[in-house]
């Protein structure tokens, strides 16, 4: 029951999540997988340059001794391009993937199924392998380090287990919380890769390649507005220009100047630091009803009425990361770039309240 309950809030999490113009999880019927703008090999794949560095030489190391590579594990929030990377690995390696999910895997048999099909040198992806369930995990162990499964046969005091032999294969796992996985699982990965969320340069130059993807004309600088609200995430980079797009084609602009990007912006209420009303909801709570904080989570969340889990696992990630909250012993304290953000005179003594 204990495992249960982190998946549970995982996706009551993400259900508020995906109601979100910033959040890093797809919403709406937009495409998971972004085909149109994904690249398809490493060198067109924009950011994490020290990662893709690595990742280049462990498959041209792979190649050269003409064996399918170690294991690797994908870990990072979401939307920083972990389905992307995996494709791109397969494209590189010019083998077929399959694709699953740690919660498209109910039952250990759903796992054997899969991996006693697999062909030699075929890549397995499984996204948010930190949910597999725990039978499906030690199924997974095995057949990671020996190539083999063991199928029961029969039931009762007469059943019997057949090893299986597998051909040499390479399993893919992405994580957005690795510290979930279990030790014997994460020991199995030969590489593990850590993606950073993406300085406002290198998503420039990814807004700039979507743009011509989608054929939108950016002047000068609208790459930059777009970038600033994109929370440091590719995924929201490239939903936001969708909503820009929509804007010029409505307006019919044949070019998108950078007002066009704020006033698009503004419609779906995304500032210019990328905060959205429920971020904002929050600060201005914080400096407005509880003079800067600190204030407990129940009582900040019931001041602007969502759940606590909402609060605590969607809004407060980037207002931390960002400098607007901090979080002390006593509760949660607004920054002075907080109080200055919503237009309001911080306290001389702003400080030292944290």
């Amino acid at each position: 029951m204990a495992r249960e309950t982190p998946d549970i809030q995982e996706n009551e999490s993400a259900n508020e999540e995906s109601l979100r113009m910033v959040s890093s999880a797809p919403i709406g019927n937009e495409p998971v997988s972004d085909e149109e703008l994904r690249p398809q090999t490493l060198s067109n794949f924009i950011g994490q340059p020290r990662l893709k560095a690595q990742l280049q030489l462990f498959l041209d190391a792979a190649k050269k001794r003409a064996v399918p590579p170690d294991h690797i594990l994908l870990a990072g929030p979401p939307g920083l391009g972990k389905t992307t990377l995996a494709m791109i690995v397969a494209n590189e390696l010019e083998v077929p993937i399959r694709v699953t999910s740690g919660p498209a895997i109910q039952h250990a048999g759903d796992l054997a199924s899969i991996l006693s099909s697999l062909d030699s040198g075929e890549v397995l992806f499984i996204d948010e392998i930190h949910r597999l369930p725990r039978a499906a995990e030690e199924l997974l162990y095995i057949a990671m380090e020996d190539f083999r499964v063991d199928v029961m046969v029969g039931k009762g005091p007469g059943a019997t287990s057949i090893p299986l032999t597998l051909p040499r294969f390479t399993v893919i796992g992405a994580t957005t919380r690795e510290g979930m996985l279990p030790a014997p699982l994460r020991a199995r990965f030969g590489f593990t890769a850590h993606l950073d969320f993406y300085p406002h340069e290198e998503l420039e130059r990814l807004i700039e390649r979507s743009s011509v993807v989608l054929d939108i004309k950016l002047a000068q600088g609208s790459a930059r507005q777009l970038s600033l609200r994109s929370r440091g995430t590719p995924r929201i980079a490239n939903r936001l220009l969708r909503r820009v797009r929509d804007w010029a084609i409505v307006h019919d602009l044949g070019e998108v100047e950078p007002d066009d990007v704020e006033q698009a912006l503004a419609l779906y209420q995304v500032d210019s630091e990328g905060l959205d009303r429920l971020d904002l909801a929050v600060l201005d709570a914080i400096v407005r009803r509880f003079d800067g904080g600190p204030v407990g989570l129940n009582n900040l969340s019931a001041m602007i009425g969502e759940e606590a889990e909402t609060v605590e696992t969607v809004c407060e990630p980037y207002l931390v990361r960002e400098g607007f909250l901090v979080r002390t012993p006593r509760g949660r304290v607004a920054t002075e770039k907080a109080w200055k953000h919503l237009g309001i005179q911080p306290p001389d003594d702003v400080n030292k309240l944290f």
